[in-house]
């Protein structure tokens, strides 16, 4: 069969190597790809928004399945627009996808589904907020932009003054777009950040292995927030009891709330949990696959992902047998172009990515990558996924940083200490 998968990023490389290595899959397109899709797939240059391209694209190639990578189409209906023409497609429909399009729409979800989240308020402009901030406790918060801004419209503040500023920036300046429209400003919880990803067909689910996301820029989690700086997975975090609890106080009720609201949920419900001393917190939820958490996920991986993709489009995930996987942890350390997550400059060629392919163990993911005349340069913020598997952790961790160090372009950068917390629970 053909499998198209949409997106340019991480984590439609991942998805289409993983998906390459089916024996039932023949021709795997990317679009619109990046210089890595490109060694392990077929690019077609179609924009991962253009739904009547992309569409009519599928059905001239006689494509079996597509699968929808980032959150930007899926909000927009790309689900939507396949099934309109019969075609298979692995995804959220737009108004699933409004559960991580809307987070004040998420966050009321949560309350009327009696699933475990922090305090909030719902604002529709900067004054409102304002006043609110003005007239209560002088207590950390967290500001969130309501629409998607690239994992970056979430700003946590200490002071009432970082909140008041936070709230200009995203509903006064719109520093993140529409996206900062409305608001949502939350108590600020104290734990360990973990991601805990399933797979469901709006009846049954598939929980995959807990992975732990690194989303502020620098070490020691200081500095902006990011798309997301690296991931492992496994997360000592997340016991197997824990894992069964997540499951059913919160993944379970969602679901459930979903389909009373007429919003059946299909793909990816990827919820980003707060473990605090009361117990595991929703933050967020996505409604695809982390990037990049997925890197390492499919690294582990070793069943074939096309018949869990394909089974939850069918709506027969109750059928598939129990998944396999590798017992090794892996480690993803992101690359990034110097300036990011601000202003950064691209088009610097990148050297050493032979030889970081060349190591075991080792799976070089483009995020951020273009071809320009027999040269790979960097085109994005987050350009390179370097992820590795090892015996533990540490070694996981170790093999990804000798990769690292075998590629650079001027201005390359990563955080050094991904997976560190696994080390120190």
């Amino acid at each position: 069969m053909k499998v198209l998968v949409i997106g340019a990023g991480g984590r439609e490389h991942a998805l289409a190597w993983k998906i390459s290595q089916s024996k039932r899959v023949d021709t795997v397109f990317v679009a619109p790809g990046n210089a890595g899709t490109g060694l392990d797939a077929e690019n077609v240059d179609i924009s991962a928004t253009d739904a009547a391209r992309l569409t009519a694209f599928a059905k001239k190639n006689e494509v079996g399945l597509t699968v929808v990578g980032p959150e930007a189409p899926l909000a927009a209906g790309m689900v939507d627009a396949f099934q309109s023409e019969g075609l298979k497609v692995f995804g959220p429909t737009k108004a699933a996808a409004e559960l991580e399009a809307s987070k004040v729409f998420c966050k009321n979800l949560l309350r009327h589904a009696d699933v475990p989240t922090a305090d909030f308020q719902t604002f529709p402009d900067a004054e409102s907020a304002k006043t609110y901030l003005n007239d209560r406790e002088d207590v950390p918060v967290v500001v969130k932009a309501d629409g998607l801004a690239a994992g970056k419209g979430v700003i946590v503040c200490r002071t009432r003054t970082d909140a008041l500023e936070a709230v200009e920036a995203i509903a006064g300046r719109r520093e993140f777009g529409e996206a900062g429209a409305k608001l949502v400003i939350e108590e600020r919880l104290v734990g360990q950040e973990v991601s805990v990803l399933a797979i469901t067909d709006g009846q049954a689910l598939v929980t995959l292995p807990p992975a732990q996301d690194h989303k502020p820029a620098y070490d020691r989690d200081r500095g902006p927030n990011t798309g997301g700086m690296g991931a492992y997975c496994p997360t000592p975090a997340i016991t197997a009891e824990l894992l069964e609890k997540i499951e059913a106080d919160v993944l379970v009720p969602t679901i459930h709330h979903m389909k009373r609201k007429r919003r059946p949920m299909s793909g990816v419900l990827y919820a980003g949990l707060m473990m605090t001393k009361q117990g595991p917190r929703v933050l967020e939820y996505n409604v695809r696959f982390g990037d990049p958490e997925c890197q390492p996920l499919l690294m582990r991986l070793r069943s074939d992902i096309v018949d869990l993709l394909e089974y939850t489009a069918d709506r027969r995930l109750e059928e598939l047998p129990p998944l396999e996987w590798d017992p090794r942890p892996s480690v993803c350390v992101v690359m990034a172009s110097d300036g990011y997550p601000g202003k950064y400059e691209t088009g610097f060629v990148i050297r050493g990515l032979d030889d970081a392919a060349k190591m075991p163990n080792v799976k070089v993911f483009h995020s951020g990558t273009a071809s320009i005349d027999g040269s790979v340069v960097n085109a994005g913020g987050r350009v390179l996924s370097v992820t590795a598997l090892g015996d533990t952790i540490s070694q996981a961790k170790l093999n990804a940083y000798r990769a690292v160090k075998a590629i650079r372009w001027q201005g390359a950068w990563c955080r050094k200490d991904i997976s560190d917390k696994a080390l120190e629970m």
